[in-house]
């Protein structure tokens, strides 16, 4: 993997990436879907090393060059199934004739769906260290193109209620490609896929941000789950040399990635819980509603309140 560099491009939105990739614009700002035929006649061909903040999955059935994510070079010649985490390291050089569909999705689409609490432990092929494209047999590609084309299908029509049919078919997607993720390498193949020290290490930390905020985990004293300093004594090193890791890999500090998470799930219990703010700053270790709304609106640049009343409009 390159290192990180203060110039390399981050598109926050799917929009944002859209336009510097040069296809037309998402018809929604928490997901979309392509295929892969519809870009060529305009898509830009190579991209340098950029990153973007949404998930992606993506089945190439046919198509000349490669994708590289994180440090993973060794892009299939064949059928392939790839993965794009946030905040991991992109880029391509392709042949416009690529044929095949792909998704993309927010941390907002996942924030308002029952896969919100567990996506990383249910489908680990979405961590940042474990999105390794493979290759898979033609005889396995109708299942996957078939849920594709679904979703394909949902997201062009008008249904109120496309949103929840295309949610299902996703979970129904990722299902499927964690059959094929089990089956492609044997224990001497995954052994050789040596993870880099670093990105071992941003799984544990994210791992224990998410442990740190379960609902069952119990704290018999005041800890400060905010602070990267926590989470450093945890992994048995100093604080610094979390933050810099974390940098180079996703580019914003430790401190920032926990907020991040903090703000998914503030926005998970808003749309999906009736407890009360009140309720939610405590539950996410906050001193008061007050440092929680504050926090929040200086996130989002709205608060709580109105977050969710805007959401039962």
């Amino acid at each position: 993997m390159m290192p990180a560099s203060e110039s390399m491009q981050t598109f926050k939105t799917i929009q944002d990436y859209c336009q510097a990739i040069n296809i037309p614009a998402p018809k929604h700002p928490s997901f979309d879907i392509r295929r892969f035929e519809d870009n060529m006649r305009s898509v830009v061909s190579a991209m340098p090393p950029f990153r973007h903040e949404f998930y992606a999955i993506a089945l190439k059935i046919e198509g000349g060059g490669k994708a590289i994510s994180g440090h993973h070079t060794d892009f299939p010649e064949n059928s392939t199934v790839f993965f794009n985490s946030p905040f991991q390291i992109l880029s391509w050089e392709i042949v416009p004739d690529w044929e095949g569909y792909y998704i993309m999705f927010t941390q907002d689409f996942v924030a308002q769906s029952y896969m919100a609490n567990r996506l990383l432990d249910d489908f680990p092929f979405l961590k940042i260290d474990k999105a390794i494209p493979f290759e898979i047999k033609r005889a396995n590609i109708p299942p996957l193109l078939s849920v594709y084309k679904n979703i394909f299908e949902e997201y062009d029509s008008e249904a109120a209620d496309k949103f929840q049919l295309i949610e299902s078919y996703t979970l129904l997607l990722l299902q499927w490609v964690k059959r094929l993720a089990s089956r492609r390498a044997n224990a001497q193949e995954v052994h050789q896929e040596i993870r880099k020290a670093d990105l071992k290490l941003l799984s544990r930390f994210q791992a224990l941000i998410e442990m740190c905020f379960q609902p069952e985990h119990s704290i018999r004293q005041p800890i400060n789950l905010h602070s990267p300093k926590h989470y450093a004594q945890q992994l048995n090193i100093h604080p610094n040399h979390l933050n810099a890791i974390v940098k180079s890999i996703i580019g914003h500090t430790a401190k920032q990635h926990i907020h991040k998470y903090l703000i998914q799930l503030a926005k998970t219990q808003l749309r999906q819980s009736t407890l009360s703010i009140k309720e939610i700053a405590y539950s996410l270790y906050f001193e008061s509603p007050n440092n929680f709304s504050s926090f929040f609106k200086k996130h989002t640049h709205q608060s709580p309140k109105a977050y969710r009343n805007h959401l039962n409009l």
